[in-house]
């Protein structure tokens, strides 16, 4: 095999360097084992504060360049002549040992300005939670709050040379390059945390379409896996259902030896329905181990062609720099072309029985997906805290608990049971807090406790013990606010979540069969009944009477299970 064909692996003062030949403008870039998943929920943004700052010296480069800060690695690339590249890299390092702390203050509002515009994502949150692989779904509120130190240190400890790798695309790694970084050891990638009690599992949220999120083993089957996937839903939902415009499915590593399966479906308020149950049905088809031929060959081929395209060691650079990262060395060419090739249909089928047991559908507001195994999401807590109560003024039978060990809302179901969503001090990832009193608890596991001082009769106090027992480095302090009207939902559920709609089984065949029987019969009776209640001039009135309340008794009858089962139950 032409060496040049594939990524070799060097190293340039002591960073790991990868570097693929080929012709044209050079490429390069810098791989940093850090990222928003580092972070804690009170400090969200330090990562991507730090990568801002070190390019500003940048300024208007005659060259393309950029920086990215994803959920476990940072990126700094550009693209240009070998001594545009020289200079980049350089700068960078230089920057990152001495950020340019003048740009403090600009950079956290250009950074502000870019949240406002981000959509983020749901469900790393309703996954992992608060925390984590889940952060990437909340703002980045510890922004406004970072100091000159804490930035510094923040890149001192994670911007260092035992915790990057460099990657190369040109005729040679440019001469005289140095990379002058502090000196730090390599990081572990960040902890995968857990929100979910069990999967498969499912939430409710308030946007059109179907989203999927699957864990599976990171395998050659899973990215075949994945383009099977996209193919079956294209299939379905567009070309034969008509329902959807975009299906998509894909696949991430997540660089621990597991990846991402993520689909997705978008859909008209009308073809909600269709497309939910559409998206199921393509999930079940290929967990009973329905997978096209034609799909698999196709996938296959596509993927192998990618792999041994001109510029397919160039193209693998950048996830190759983040495998060594994770400690995994890049995966030859040919193995990887022979792993492709010995996926089976049997191997796609254990892959989409895999991420069954890992999934995780969001599905529109107003729908459920019980009736197709899924678990609702907890958006409450197993038990409330002890200590003092304070009910709600609003006479909604609310209140909260604050105790020793925390803070729990308390509210009352539609069916009189109690159910709490309680935040412990030990598992808060945030509380934001504003110069009314107001406290918003936010835990670990999503959940979020609002505590609101007047509403709720909170005594001073009570309020100083609360804050007191909050752990200070949790506390995103936050201006002035206007008042709000109570909404005792809002306790109780994610901050991203809307309130659940009433759950819908999936009408089966059998009950379909016995809506429409029911149906034929509650009509034949009610015709019956009412020429019995028209023709009374033909029986005396004791007949009559006894005969129309039999009649009616009974078309009565017969029409309350075709009632129970349009009650309980959509079609799909």
């Amino acid at each position: 095999m032409n060496p040049q064909a594939d990524i070799l692996l060097t190293d340039v003062d002591g960073i790991p360097a990868l570097f693929a030949h080929t012709a044209g403008p050079m490429r390069a870039g810098l791989v940093f084992r850090v990222g928003v998943a580092d972070e804690t929920l009170a400090r969200t943004g330090v990562t991507h504060l730090v990568e801002h700052l070190a390019l500003h010296r940048q300024g208007l480069a005659a060259h393309d360049y950029n920086g990215t800060t994803k959920d476990a690695f940072t990126h700094f690339y550009t693209e240009g002549d070998e001594a545009q590249i020289l200079a980049y890299l350089q700068s960078v390092c230089a920057s990152l040992a001495d950020l340019p702390m003048e740009r403090l203050a600009t950079e956290k509002e250009i950074l502000r300005t870019e949240e406002s515009r981000r959509d983020r994502p749901q469900l790393p949150l309703w996954r992992y939670g608060a925390q984590g692989y889940g952060l990437p779904s909340y703002p980045e509120w510890g922004v406004p709050l970072l100091g000159p130190d804490d930035v510094r240190h923040w890149a001192q400890t994670w911007f260092t040379q035992g915790n990057a790798v460099l990657w190369v695309a040109g005729e040679r790694i440019p001469a005289g390059l140095s990379l002058k970084l502090p000196p730090g050891e390599r990081r572990p990638l960040p902890a995968v945390t857990s929100a979910l009690p069990s999967t498969p599992a499912y939430f409710s949220d308030g946007k059109g379409g179907v989203l999927l999120d699957a864990v599976v083993a990171d395998t050659a089957a899973a990215r075949v896996y994945a383009g099977v996937l996209e193919r079956a839903l294209t299939r379905a939902l567009r070309q034969e259902g008509g329902y959807s415009y975009t299906t998509a499915a894909d696949h991430t590593s997540r660089r621990d030896g597991h990846a991402v399966i993520a689909a997705f479906a978008d859909a008209l308020p009308d073809r909600q329905d269709a497309v939910l149950g559409g998206f199921v049905d393509v999930l079940a088809a290929l967990q009973a181990g329905r997978v096209d031929g034609g799909d698999l060959e196709t996938v296959r081929g596509r993927a192998d062609t990618a792999l041994t395209a001109p510029d397919a060691a160039v193209r693998r650079l950048v996830g190759a720099a983040e495998d060594l990262l994770a400690g995994r060395p890049p995966v030859p060419l040919e193995q990887q072309r022979a792993e492709l090739r010995a996926v089976t249909d049997g191997h796609v089928h254990a892959v989409a029985l895999e991420a069954a047991g890992t999934a995780l559908l969001q599905v529109p507001a107003g729908h459920s997906a019980d009736w197709a195994g899924y678990t609702a999401a907890p958006t409450t807590s197993p038990y409330a805290v002890t200590g003092r109560r304070f009910t709600a003024r609003d006479n909604s039978g609310c209140a909260l608990v604050i105790g020793a060990d925390g803070v729990s809302f308390v509210g009352r179901e539609a069916d009189g049971t109690e159910s709490a969503a309680t935040v412990l001090h030990r598992a808060c990832a945030a509380v934001l807090t504003w110069p009314d009193g107001g406290r918003r608890l936010i835990g670990t596991d999503g959940l979020v406790v609002d505590v609101e001082p007047d509403r709720y009769g909170i005594d001073a106090s009570a309020l100083a013990a609360l804050d007191a027992a909050l752990p200070p480095a949790a506390v995103v302090p936050q201006p002035p606010r206007e008042r709000r009207p109570f909404t005792p939902a809002q306790h109780s559920a994610h901050p991203h979540a809307t309130a659940q709609a009433p759950a819908f089984r999936r009408r089966t065949t059998g009950q379909t069969v016995s809506l429409v029987i029911w149906g034929i019969l509650t009509v034949l009776l009610a015709f019956v009944a009412l020429s019995v209640t028209v023709a009374r001039s033909e029986f005396s009135t004791g007949e009559w009477v006894v005969m129309l309340g039999i009649l009616w008794g009974i078309t009565a009858l017969c029409a309350w299970p075709a009632i129970r089962i349009l009650r309980d139950t959509r079609r799909m």
